[in-house]
């Protein structure tokens, strides 16, 4: 049997055959987040009932007022009649009022919870999922899915709620009044309500295109920000407005077409309903010239028809809705259904403090859908040692240190940590005593002082101005206007790469961690500061075991071991000088790409 998770388990590269959650399980999933807010639910709709219940009772007060008051002269009972309908206007304002706040203030912690959630999820999502899902299509689902849901769950439902009940009151009142006019409006009612059912059968699938859509182009506009500076170094403006412009233009038709829709719905929703209202004038009309209903009586029953009509309208607007909100909960909970591949088991427990001793032991890895990347990998990294990784693009270097960290598991074999396998410990002991400097340094867009402290908050400032000293950055931080404080803006874009390098240095200190993963980060500075990040590097790898991936001689030839990949496997290993001796592949790296004193790109 298939349960909702698997059967909402998708992305937007992952499709799935299993079969899709229907309309009817999204929404009621979507209404499950009011559960919390029953309260608030409960005098939303108290007051939905009250406001419906004056509606009910003013066109009485109007009939009196012309009848009695205005016809029957007298004066007394037209200020009467007046003065309840303002007394009633005053209280149905006063409820509308509190009902709306309440209604506001549920929908609002809804979006709250989902958005969190949300966060949360991918959070613990592993890299598998960040690796074939679109950024755009996160930041739509996070922003415009939620807040279609939020509409949902507020005044969507509210206005449907509040139509039925005003309908079926009203229904019963005109049939009171007058069971003929009742039955000519009454007549009308199916007709709008086909309509409107269909109208959202035709919406839904539109709606989906174009949030998906609308997907791609926050994808589109969150990549051309993102890379502002290699479009304008490679002189793209124009190609990357074009393929902006393609998707847009997709966005656009169907947004044309779901407008056509609605362009010819919404007229025959308001010709059905304005049929009533003929009928009603003109029948109604001729039983007040041949004295066989009041005036007074004619407006009560057309006020009540407006009443009437005004809801149906209402409810053929908003039934699209409950479709739009279908598509948006089928597209976010497929991001809160999506698998963890790689989680803590319910009996996890926390590792100690480790020494640092990394095996693999008979390690494959292949990604989802993809060739194996690594086979049969085993060596050993005993506490303190540096291990340097060499190998051509795709060789499998990134996913090797990647199984170090545990951001996927094996498909074959394991990973030990100090004779400790990481699957049956918390991912967080793990990677807490994980120290990261890559080459495409991430800073995030706030202090120096919070991007340092980012694996340890409460770090004191004692600790914070050691970490930047030994990472030879305390120098160029306290000639900053603000010093620590100051802000290093979007990825740190406002800071020389060998800057970012030492910040990262820094932070990575400041965890003391007992395993440091490097992509040899003086790959891409000048000698002088490359000269300061290596002084920052010897005093971090101190003590602790490095995987490093070497893309200078002066890292290789300081490694305890190196680790040649080939096609995803271990060619050779050694030492810089044994590898020379007994490895013609190594000597044909060195040959080629390695020489004294200058870089090594492999």
């Amino acid at each position: 049997m298939t349960t909702w998770n698997e059967a909402a388990t998708t992305t937007a590269h992952d499709t799935s055959s299993l079969p899709k959650a229907s309309d009817r399980q999204i929404l009621a999933r979507c209404f499950g987040y009011l559960r919390p807010y029953w309260k608030l639910q409960v005098g939303i709709y108290g007051l939905m009932i009250l406001i419906n219940l004056v509606n009910i009772i003013v066109p009485q007060f109007i009939r009196v007022a012309i009848d009695d008051g205005i016809y029957g002269g007298d004066l007394q009972l037209l200020s009467e009649a007046v003065g309840g309908l303002l007394l009633f206007t005053l209280v149905k304002g006063v409820m509308n009022y509190f009902q709306g706040m309440w209604t506001e203030s549920a929908s609002q912690s809804v979006a709250y919870d989902l958005r969190n959630e949300l966060l949360h999820k991918l959070a613990s999502l592993s890299f598998s999922f960040h690796d074939r899902t679109e950024a755009g299509q996160i930041l739509s689902r996070a922003m415009q899915d939620v807040e279609r849901i939020r509409f949902l769950t507020g005044r969507a439902v509210l206005r449907i709620v509040e139509g039925v009940v005003l309908i079926l009151f009203t229904t019963v009142v005109l049939f009171r009044m007058n069971t003929t006019l009742a039955f000519l409006i009454v007549l009308t009612l199916p007709l709008l309500l086909q309509r409107a059912y269909h109208f959202g059968k035709q919406f839904r699938p539109l709606s989906l295109e174009i949030q998906n859509q609308l997907g791609a182009l926050t994808t589109q506009l969150e990549q051309n920000l993102r890379g502002a500076r290699i479009v304008k170094a490679f002189a793209q403006e124009q190609a990357e407005t074009d393929r902006f412009t393609q998707e847009n233009e997709k966005w656009f038709e169907h947004s044309a077409e779901s407008t056509k829709v609605e362009a010819i719905n919404a007229p025959m929703l308001d010709m059905i309903a304005n049929l009533g209202t003929v009928a009603i004038m003109w029948y109604g009309g001729w039983l007040v010239i041949e004295n066989q209903m009041s005036l007074g009586e004619l407006v009560a029953f057309t006020t009540y028809l407006a009443m009437l009509i005004r809801p149906i309208r209402l409810m053929g607007r908003i039934i699209p809705m409950f479709a739009i909100a279908a598509s948006a909960g089928e597209r976010l909970f497929s991001v809160l259904d999506a698998p963890v591949e790689v989680a803590d088991l319910p009996d996890a427990t926390p590792l100690p403090r480790l020494s640092g001793r990394v095996a693999f032991q008979d390690v494959s890895f292949h990604y989802r859908n993809k060739h194996a990347v690594l086979h049969d990998i085993n060596f050993s990294a005993e506490a303190g040692q540096i291990v340097a990784l060499m190998g051509a693009t795709g060789s499998g270097k990134s996913t090797l240190i990647n199984l170090v960290a545990r951001f996927y598991d094996p498909t074959e074999g394991r990973v030990l940590i100090d004779g400790h396998d990481p699957s049956r410990h918390t991912i967080y002991s793990l990677r807490s005593q994980i120290g990261f400097v890559m080459q495409d340094t991430i800073l995030f867009a706030t202090t120096i002082r919070e991007n340092i402290t980012f694996g340890r908050p409460d770090a004191t400032e004692a600790e914070i101005v050691k970490a930047a000293r030994d990472a030879q950055a305390h120098d160029f931080i306290t000639a900053m206007p603000d010093g620590y404080d100051t802000y290093v803006g979007e990825r740190g874009i406002t800071l020389s790469g060998g800057q970012k390098q030492r910040l990262a240095i820094a932070r990575a200190l400041i965890t003391d961690p007992r395993i440091l993963i490097l992509d040899d980060a003086t790959a891409s500075v000048d000698t002088n500061t490359e000269q300061l990040i290596q002084q920052a590097l010897d005093r971090l790898m101190e003590g602790r075991t490095t995987f490093v991936i070497a893309h200078r001689l002066s890292t290789v030839q300081r490694a305890d071991q190196i680790l040649l990949l080939e096609n995803g496997r271990i060619a050779a290993r050694g030492t810089h000088d044994s590898l020379l001796q007994s490895s013609a592949l190594y000597r044909r790296v060195y040959e080629l790409q390695i020489q004294p004193d200058k870089e090594v790109f492999v």
